[in-house]
């Protein structure tokens, strides 16, 4: 296990502050004549409980009084994470039927706090004994799931890639932290990047505005809004053009409100960016995804992918930047359990839905041609990072982010060509046909 600088903070302040931050749900019982409407992509979902009629693509459900400080509250990978953290398009109040056949997981059975951080890539953003303290709250559940994911899935590309990442253990002056694990030309990968980050303190203005824009409705502490934030991204950057890029990001939020009651709400999801497209690989990683999803709810990934087509979107180009996945924001409903069981099933799957590819097209060989043609797909990855997402705009314009972080996502090269179009008939032109056109994969 790499270990950099072991970040602590003394027990009895975390302890005293997470006390202040987290605490078991409330009802809605102050929505019960309420009737909301706004839509989930594709779908209308209506509550079965307390007579509301909710359609949308999460909420905000309240808590009791929780937690203040978590010794570590990062903002989420920096950008990835934070990216979903603002990034919805609408507030979701959705108390939908679910048809999980997922057994739920309790606290006991996800294993001893201790044993489970020795697997980590560096000891976990929050000082161990605080979270086997607080080991049944919400928080410490996803900072548990994000460390997890983040060692699974660097472990697997260091086996298939033989390098090692660099580990780097970073503090934010406003609060909290993160672990970056970056591997740079390695054999496979040229950058590779997994980020996981846990930050708390106050909103800012602007990123209040965007949460509200979304539909919140934020009371803050003398007009001040807590706030805690953790989740996992990574990028990853193959050298071979026969092997995709790809991307995941899942991340969980939680507002103090005036009352003591809380908002709360998950986000994130995986999307695979090919510079040549192959239909076997398309299917698997789709099917994949969609396997996971139906455990929850049959309506999960043809609306999380629709959501992905849109979000995922070039706008000055007109293509997509690549073949999608699932994307969700704003996950609040039926109940917390669940939406994390979905959001845990969605993070176990960014392994076996990418490694395969990459096996398969491990040692293909390629032309000059067809790594300039990465190269002009990389500039499209960087223009839509750049001008577009959400988690990049949001960690640039946050006091005390973590510029090293916001970027990893980025290759370490790309290409711009002058007026570039592939001729007809070329792999080239059917991969910008299809992002132009998105198709259905499975």
């Amino acid at each position: 296990m790499a270990t950099v600088g072991l970040y602590s903070v003394n027990r009895t302040l975390q302890t005293t502050a997470r006390k202040c931050f987290v605490s078991p749900l409330k009802g809605v019982a102050n929505l019960s004549n309420t009737t909301l409407s706004c839509s989930l992509p594709g779908t209308r979902w209506f509550s079965r409980t307390t007579g509301v009629r909710f359609m949308s693509h999460g909420t905000a459900g309240t808590s009791a009084p929780g937690r203040a400080s978590r010794g570590a509250l990062l903002l989420a990978g920096a950008a990835a994470a934070a990216a979903g953290f603002v990034a919805s398009a609408s507030h979701i109040l959705q108390r939908a039927e679910m048809a999980s056949v997922v057994p739920k997981v309790t606290v006991e059975e996800e294993g001893d706090i201790s044993e489970r951080c020795k697997g980590f890539m560096s000891p976990p953003v929050t000082n161990v004994s605080v979270l086997q303290e607080s080991r049944a709250e919400m928080s410490t559940r996803m900072e548990m799931l994000i460390m997890e994911t983040q060692a699974d899935f660097c472990r697997a590309l260091e086996k298939v890639d033989g390098g090692t990442f660099q580990v780097d253990r970073w503090e934010r002056e406003e609060g909290g932290g993160g672990i970056s694990c970056v591997m740079q030309d390695g054999k496979v990968f040229e950058k590779a990047g997994v980020s996981v980050s846990v930050v708390f303190g106050h909103l800012t203005e602007e990123a209040a505005k965007q949460m509200r824009s979304r539909g919140k409705v934020l009371k803050g502490k003398d007009g001040k809004l807590p706030f805690i934030a953790m989740g996992v991204s990574s990028v990853i950057h193959p050298k071979n053009p026969h092997i995709p890029t790809v991307h995941f990001n899942y991340r969980y939020f939680e507002i103090d409100e005036e009352d003591g009651s809380k908002l709360w709400w998950f986000g994130g999801g995986t999307d695979l960016t090919p510079v040549f497209i192959k239909d076997e690989d398309a299917f698997h990683f789709h099917n994949t995804l969609k396997e996971a999803c139906d455990k929850h709810h049959p309506r999960y990934y043809p609306d999380f992918k629709k959501w992905c087509d849109r979000y995922f979107f070039i706008r000055h180009r007109g293509e997509t930047r690549g073949i999608g996945g699932i994307f969700f924001d704003d996950l609040d409903s039926p109940d917390q359990e669940e939406a994390f069981s979905f959001v845990r099933s969605c993070a176990r799957t960014v392994v076996p839905c990418y490694l395969p590819i990459v096996h398969k097209h491990l040692t293909e060989p390629f032309t000059v041609e067809e790594k300039d043609w990465q190269q002009v797909r990389r500039g499209r990855y960087v223009e839509f990072n750049l001008v577009y997402d959400r988690g990049v705009k949001f960690g640039l314009a946050t006091p005390g982010s973590r510029i090293e972080s916001i970027l990893m996502s980025l290759p370490l090269t790309a290409r711009w060509e002058y007026m570039h179009e592939p001729a007809k008939g070329t792999p080239e032109a059917e991969m910008l046909d299809v992002l132009r056109n998105p198709r259905e994969w499975v």
